[in-house]
Parts: C-alpha cells; sequence; structure tokens
C-alpha cells in the first residue's frame, strides 16, 4: 500500500505529519514517501528537498480526483483518498479502508540496472509506470519562514521521479540503466504502477 506525503520545509503545519511519516514507515504493509513541494517557498525560505514536478504530482491528483483540493500537509493513499497528514486517526482510518493492489509488480535493482516486471492483467486502460529514486532520511535546520529555527527530519524522501514506461494490461519487462533514475544520495528505488498518471495505484514494488 502506498501513502504519499506532500509536505513542505515552509509550512508551519507540517512538521507533525513529517513525524508521523516516520512512524508509519515501520508498518511493513506500507510503502510512505515523502514529496516536499515549492509552491510555500516564497514565504522567506525555499524548500531544500522540493521540485516543481512534485508540486505538479499533487496538482495532478487533485484533478484527477475532480476535488481540486491541494493543501499541506496532504496525505494521499493508493493515489485514491486523501487526509490532512497530521491527522493519525484519518490517515489510519483511510489505510485500513483502501483495497489490495490488483497488479503484481515486481523491481530488482543491481549496480547497474534496475529492472521492473508486471505480470499480465486484465486491461483496464493506460497506466503509467513509475520510478521513484528514495533517501532514506533527510535532516534539514530551517533558518528563515514559518519553520525558523527548527530542525526537521524527513522520511523516505522522494529526490527523483520518472515516468519510465507506460502499461495497458499486458505483461511487461523492462530495465532501465541505475544512474539515470538513482542521485548519488538515494538509497533504494520505488516502483509505482497507477492508472492514467495520477489514477488509482495499481501496484508498488521496492528495490
Amino acid at each position: 500500500m502506498l501513502v504519499e506525503l506532500f509536505t513542505s520545509q515552509g509550512c508551519s503545519s507540517c512538521p507533525p505529519a513529517d513525524k508521523f511519516a516516520g512512524e508509519l514507515i515501520q508498518d511493513p504493509r506500507l510503502i510512505v514517501l515523502s514529496f516536499n513541494v515549492d509552491y510555500w517557498d516564497y514565504l522567506g525560505w525555499r524548500d531544500t528537498l522540493a521540485k516543481p514536478e512534485f508540486s505538479q504530482r499533487q496538482y495532478d491528483y487533485a484533478r484527477s480526483r475532480g476535488d481540486g483540493k491541494v493543501y499541506t500537509p496532504q496525505m494521499v493513499i493508493n493515489g485514491a483518498d486523501h487526509v490532512v497528514g497530521s491527522n493519525k486517526v484519518g490517515v489510519l482510518a483511510k489505510i485500513k479502508e483502501a483495497r489490495n493492489l490488483p497488479a503484481h509488480l515486481t523491481l530488482t535493482m543491481t549496480e547497474k540496472e534496475i529492472t521492473a516486471e508486471v505480470a499480465q492483467f486484465m486491461p483496464i486502460g493506460e497506466a503509467t509506470l513509475w520510478l521513484m529514486a528514495v533517501e532514506k532520511e533527510a535532516r534539514q535546520e530551517i533558518a528563515r519562514g514559518e519553520n525558523a529555527g527548527k530542525v526537521i527530519t524527513y522520511h523516505n524522501v522522494v529526490c527523483n521521479m520518472v515516468p519510465a514506461a507506460m502499461w495497458k494490461g499486458e505483461a511487461l519487462k523492462a530495465s532501465w540503466l541505475r544512474s539515470a533514475v538513482m542521485p548519488s544520495d538515494a538509497k533504494f528505488c520505488v516502483a509505482v504502477l497507477q492508472s492514467d498518471k495520477t489514477g488509482p495505484v495499481l501496484g508498488i514494488a521496492r528495490s
């Protein structure tokens, strides 16, 4: 099950959610990822982990759901439901309600290559296979903005995201150069297969 936290170093409401993400990663049923967004940078602190494509992913989710709701901290469960990331009761309830993922997906990584394999599945329209490079932990001292003076630890921080392949239900096996996906500070890779571009998650695996 995939839990995505959209967070920002410039958001005063986010530190409790960042801490909660560190608790959730202890659950072996979950793959928890943190995406730092850049749209709060104007408040006085430029987020050192943010990228425009992470903000765009959050906007794409809002468009796919049709509710237009973009905020921080926001947790998205299996690409479908969303809830305030610091609302522990709400997040755990959404995790409990989430359905099992239908597609069988595996991911392996060697020193040179990353290989993803998807089993054949009933056609459901087009889906995107994302490869996400993840840094296990990042600590940041924040000098300005709403969190000035705080040192915040971010968990399972996405540092690169690649739309690696399209999938229409057929059996798929493909490989990519590790160097094309994984920055030097990334510790592991996560593959996410989801309907369309940012629709419901169909399968997930980590290296």
